[in-house]
């Protein structure tokens, strides 16, 4: 039988090569190629068989699976509906974001609901996570804490305590001794995720796995890690702003992209019911580059503030800097002002920013990032009383987007009195409010700034 050929991996990205290299060529690390052992190719002979699977058709109906509420209602949101026995959830996030105090305050809620909970710090010693646990008030809830890095000695742990949770932090701090490679590394990464993973399916046990994440904000280590977990969470937020966002962007038991908002003060972690009332700075005086847009994360609305600058440029190159917003669609969105609309913004700084440190990533605040470029340009200032939302496209034409009834009544709620929304939007009866409907961008310029 042929023998199985090396394979040769990237300790930095996972790229697999068939051949050593000094330098990989997905992602340019030096000496970060390593030869591991290959994963078996299936059975060695045609007579070895396996067992028959069990086969259903898809009209088996099956009971949803029990879920169990941790008392923290963001956290439950965006688990979708609470922790589900025998699942696997990753969660990522910049060092300090506060990552392990969501984790210690979800833990302490938990066992005192009656839930067994491990907590394994391998980045910490107990007499520190003990103090943080004073500090938030929470020493006396009856967690279980470990400080390990040997994950045969943790899964052993496990299986002789069999607890409801087990909190992993951090999955790259964990090694596996039959595993030839650093902590952290992807190989050991990949295998220790693996094990937990198991585990978690084999014995039902909820795992939550803590993970690093990159300069690039992505979680450090082979994208296969979140192809293993069932739940895949990222706790996002600015150093300079209180607020955090927990956003779900992998969920196998509940909708994926569903955000829950948190505030971080002394005490810890509190939750923001209503954050598009904390979003929103005090709009009692109208200011130029300033607009309302009203957004959909998940399932729930939320109104942001969209805040832009136009200045002169002393340099040859203008300057554009973006923050909680794709910068290529605001490059879009100015050639789109310039093409269709007649409005240069050649020559100009042009500065944007997400108030409160949320990120958008939806298509419909192109409407709303247009209002504020044009606003901050010709110094004529929005009215506060208005929100925005629409999809602009490259020919200038304003498109419709998905559950405009419910980010009307959002705004409606926090007392805004008139909408912009694209034509053929579903408005509905009750909005609440007056809805000015644009067919595109050209018509909205000159009705709103009287240009275009």
């Amino acid at each position: 039988m042929a023998k199985s050929s090396p394979v040769f991996t990237c300790q930095t990205c996972g790229a697999v090569h068939r051949k050593w290299a000094g330098r990989c060529d997905a992602c340019g690390a030096w000496n970060s190629i390593t030869e591991e052992t290959p994963l078996s190719s299936g059975p060695k002979a045609l007579g070895s068989k396996g067992r028959t699977i069990a086969l259903t058709d898809l009209a088996t109906e099956e009971a949803p699976p029990p879920r169990t509420s941790s008392g923290i209602d963001e956290l439950d949101r965006v688990l979708g509906g609470g922790l589900v026995p025998a699942s696997a959830i990753l969660v990522g996030g910049d060092p300090g974001i506060g990552k392990s105090t969501l984790l210690l305050q979800a833990a302490a809620s938990f066992a005192n609901g009656g839930v067994k909970c491990l907590y394994i710090s391998g980045e910490e010693a107990p007499a520190q996570v003990r103090m943080r646990a004073q500090r938030l008030g929470l020493g006396q809830a009856p967690v279980a804490l470990g400080a390990e890095t040997n994950l045969r000695d943790i899964l052993t742990t496990l299986d002789a305590e069999r607890p409801a949770l087990a909190i992993i932090d951090s999955i790259q701090t964990m090694w596996l001794d039959n595993v030839e490679s650093a902590p952290g590394s992807v190989a050991q990464v990949r295998a220790s995720a693996h094990e937990l993973v198991t585990f978690a399916k084999r014995r039902g046990v909820a795992i939550v796995i803590v993970g690093h994440v990159t300069k690039e904000g992505q979680i450090a280590g082979p994208r296969v890690v979140e192809h293993m977990v069932d739940t895949v969470l990222y706790f996002e937020g600015e150093r300079g702003h209180q607020f955090r966002i927990l956003r779900a962007v992998k969920n196998r038991f509940g909708p994926a992209d569903e955000i829950g908002v948190f505030e971080m003060t002394g005490g810890g972690l509190a939750q923001v019911s209503n954050p598009s009332a904390l979003f929103l700075s005090d709009r009692d005086q109208p200011a130029p580059g300033s607009a309302v847009f009203a957004g959909i994360e998940g399932t729930r609305p939320v109104l942001t503030e969209i805040q832009a600058l136009v200045a002169p440029s002393p340099l040859g190159t203008p300057r554009r800097t973006v923050v909680g917003l794709d910068s290529g669609r605001l490059s879009t969105i100015l050639a789109v002002l310039e093409a269709r609309c007649g409005i240069p913004f050649a020559g100009l700084d042009v500065f944007l920013n997400v108030a409160g440190g949320m990120r958008v990533s939806e298509p419909a605040a192109d409407l709303a990032v247009a209002a504020a470029l044009v606003s901050a340009r010709e110094d004529v200032a929005i009215p506060p009383d208005m929100v925005l939302f629409g999809e602009i496209s490259l020919s200038g034409a304003l498109r419709p987007v998905t559950q405009t009834e419910s980010r009307l009544k959002e705004a409606s709620k926090l007392g805004f009195s008139q909408a912009v929304a694209p034509t053929r939007s579903k408005v509905g009866q009750d909005a609440g409010m007056r809805v000015r409907q644009m067919p595109d961008l050209a018509a909205f310029v000159g009705e709103m700034f009287g240009a275009g």
